[in-house]
C-alpha cells in the first residue's frame, strides 16, 4: 500500500538533492517499470463520501475528476496534466465518475482504522474501477498527518483479480500544515505565506492536490509492480516523486510560479469544467525523466 509521505521528510530529501547538485550534476529522476499491469483504457471512479460534505464541496471534487478527460476547459487545462499518464506504457487512461454513496451517519464511527478503508472500498470494488473514500474534516483516520491519503488494492471475490481504492481526508482541522500546503502555513520548512485556495475551501482544495497525487500514482502503479522508485512498500511514484512542485522555479517551501486570479487573488495552474480552477502537483514524465508541471 502506497502513501503520501510526511512533508518534512520530503522537504529534507529535496534539500539534500539541491545541495548535492551544487557539487555534482544532478542525475535525472527515473521511475523503474516493474512489468506489472497498469490501469489503462476506460476506468470507472466510484465515490464514497464518509461524513458530512456540502453539495458545493462534492461538486468541486466531482468536477475535478470529470475535468481530467474533458476538452472543454481553456488552457492550461487539467486534462493536459492528466495527459502525461499517456506516456506510461499502455496508452491513455480515461476516468469517468460512476456511482456515489453518502455515508453521512458515520456507520463505522468517526475514528477509522486502516482495515476500514478496503472494507469501505469493497462497496464498489470491481475490475477497471477505482473506489475513492473521501472522509470529512471531523473524521480521524489511522496515520492521518503522517500521510494525507493512500492507495491500495483488494481482491474482487475469491479470484486473483484485484480492484483499486484511494483514501483522501479533509485536513481543514487536522494537520492542514502537512496536507493542505501550500494553502496553509507549513508545519516544517521555510515559512512562506500560504496561497489563496482557488475554490475558497482550504480543506477541499488541499484534498484535490492529494487526490490528484493518488490518482496519478494509482493508474501507474496500481498493484505495487508498476512504475516506482525505491522499495515497493515505500515507493516514490508518478506524482509523489515530485512532491511540492506546482510551477516552474519551485524549491522546498516554494510551490513555484503559478497563475493568480486577479479578482480573488487565488492561485492555480489548471482550468477545469464549469469554470473551476485547480492547483495540481507536478507529475513525472517518462519521455523526459523529469517532473512536469502544467505551467
Amino acid at each position: 500500500m502506497a502513501s503520501i509521505y510526511h512533508l518534512a521528510i520530503l522537504f529534507l530529501l529535496r534539500l539534500v538533492q539541491l545541495s548535492s547538485s551544487e557539487l555534482v550534476q544532478e542525475q535525472p529522476l527515473v521511475l523503474k517499470y516493474h512489468n506489472g499491469p497498469l490501469l489503462k483504457g476506460r476506468i470507472t471512479v466510484n465515490l464514497i463520501w464518509y461524513g458530512k460534505f456540502t453539495p458545493t464541496q462534492r461538486s468541486i471534487i466531482v468536477d475535478f475528476i470529470n475535468s481530467l478527460n474533458s476538452g472543454n476547459a481553456v488552457h492550461p487545462a487539467a486534462s493536459s496534466w492528466w495527459k502525461t499518464t499517456e506516456n506510461y506504457k499502455g496508452g491513455p487512461t480515461a476516468l469517468s465518475v460512476g456511482k456515489q454513496i453518502l455515508l453521512e451517519n458515520y456507520p463505522l464511527g468517526k475514528s477509522l482504522k486502516n482495515p476500514h478503508l478496503p472494507a469501505l472500498a469493497s462497496k464498489f470494488n470491481g475490475v477497471n474501477t477505482i473506489s475513492i473514500i473521501l472522509t470529512a474534516k471531523d473524521v480521524a483516520v489511522e496515520g492521518f498527518c503522517m500521510r494525507c491519503g493512500t492507495h491500495g488494492s483488494s481482491r474482487v471475490g475469491r479470484g486473483p483479480v484485484r480492484g483499486t481504492y484511494i483514501w483522501v481526508g479533509n485536513s481543514e482541522t487536522q494537520c492542514p500544515g502537512q496536507c493542505a500546503w501550500p494553502f496553509h502555513q507549513p508545519v516544517y520548512g521555510p515559512q512562506t505565506p500560504p496561497l489563496v485556495a482557488p475554490n475558497g475551501d482550504v480543506g477541499v482544495d488541499g484534498m484535490i492536490i492529494n487526490l490528484a497525487t493518488l490518482l496519478g500514482n494509482t493508474v501507474t502503479n496500481p498493484f505495487n509492480n508498476g512504475y516506482f522508485q525505491g522499495p515497493a512498500n515505500a515507493p516514490l511514484e508518478a506524482v509523489s516523486a515530485c512532491t511540492g512542485m506546482f510551477g516552474s522555479g519551485s524549491y522546498p517551501g516554494y510551490p513555484g510560479n503559478v497563475l493568480v486570479e486577479k479578482s480573488s487573488g487565488a492561485s492555480y495552474n489548471a482550468n477545469g469544467i464549469n469554470g473551476r480552477k485547480y492547483l495540481l502537483p507536478a507529475m513525472w514524465d517518462p519521455l523526459t525523466s523529469s517532473c512536469k508541471t502544467v505551467v
